[in-house]
């Protein structure tokens, strides 16, 4: 690994889309001194120009102990954390062009949601496939907006360790007094919702698109988080998992708020928008599309019943009319709400 011509970093950041850069703006606010890695960079020197984001994140200047790097061996040469911010479909790419870089006593940490689409696996998996074990890994997840973020907005959050030691570590480093963290040791329930809320957000688009009501909307939200705990415990999750912010509130949140680009997307396609127009048009990472087949699957496999999800698959890969998946959850047969 080459010598860095960085200051001192305690995290590095890897990912300088909106999330990328609002997290490690968050970890220079919180005292923790960051650099900011992305694979354009030409966008890199800009933003070290500028010391801000104007693409993702504009009007949010740059904390001084935020430094941004071109180069990936530099960015994580000596730093105690590398937090990875991509979406699920380079992530496996990013862990495998990190492994010979990392020192053994390196932890990695990542907000990257999503089942991988070709296995169906979450990422916890995919980075212990890729690094093996014995190194402390944790995944940020929760009711989080970028640029609420970014803001200095109140907002809170989960981390999610096998290593209770490292998430509340991590809790505490990243914690200010406007983003609090809050740690679990369930980092499959955690990720299973960081996963499922994506697909279920488009489904929320699309009804409020077609103007399906309240009722519909907050239908959709409540028996979509019990596909949700379904699927969670069928992976070993803890049921109590999905009753808090990385379940619960992440699904809220993506369902009902603008600022998500899956419930936009969703909204989009209400409108008559074809697929590939509206994932253009949003103009960044649209994660529950990918993520509806990669769950598609997944439900399949573990032979878990999701009618919501499979509804929501249904109209994003099989051009199945939204009113006639609405239809056909109202004609479902009766059961017990809980079952």
């Amino acid at each position: 690994m080459s010598a860095s011509p960085f200051l001192h970093a305690d995290i590095a950041v890897l990912g300088a889309g909106s999330w990328g850069t609002a997290l490690a703006i968050q970890c220079a606010r919180a005292g923790r001194p960051a650099r900011l890695w992305g694979r354009d960079r030409s966008h890199i020197a800009v933003m070290a120009r500028e010391r801000s984001n104007r693409r993702y994140l504009p009007d949010v200047p740059f904390p001084d102990s935020l430094q941004l790097a071109g180069e990936l061996d530099a960015a994580i040469d000596d730093v105690d954390d590398v937090l990875i911010a991509v979406p699920s479909h380079a992530f496996r790419l990013l862990l495998t062009q990190l492994k010979p870089l990392l020192r053994p006593e390196t932890r990695l940490c990542w907000a990257t949601k999503g089942f991988e689409v070709d296995t169906g696996k979450l990422p916890n998996e995919v980075a212990h496939e890729v690094l093996g074990s014995g190194r402390a890994v944790a995944v940020l997840s929760g009711p989080t907006f970028a640029a609420e973020v970014g803001d200095g907005l109140p907002t809170a959050m989960t981390i999610a360790s096998p290593d209770a030691a490292y998430a509340e570590t991590l809790a505490h480093d990243l914690s200010s007094s406007t983003f609090r963290a809050y740690t679990s040791t369930d980092i499959t329930g955690v990720e299973v919702g960081g996963a499922v809320k994506n697909v279920l957000a488009i489904g929320a688009g699309l009804s409020d698109g077609l103007g399906f009501g309240a009722n519909t909307r907050i239908a959709l939200i409540t028996r979509g988080l019990v596909e949700m705990t379904r699927l969670g415990i069928a992976l070993g999750a803890q049921r109590e998992t999905f009753m808090g912010l990385a379940g619960l509130g992440d699904l809220v949140l993506t369902c009902t708020d603008d600022h998500s680009r899956n419930r936009r997307f969703g909204l989009a396609l209400a409108q008559g928008t074809g697929v590939e127009l509206a994932l253009f048009e949003i103009g960044q990472v649209v994660e529950g599309f990918h993520a509806a087949a990669a769950l598609h699957r997944v439900a399949a496999r573990e032979h878990v019943v999701m009618p919501i999800a499979e509804g929501i698959y249904a109209v994003l890969y099989e051009k199945l009319p939204a009113e006639d998946v609405v239809r056909g959850l109202m004609m479902r047969p009766i059961r017990p709400e809980f079952d």
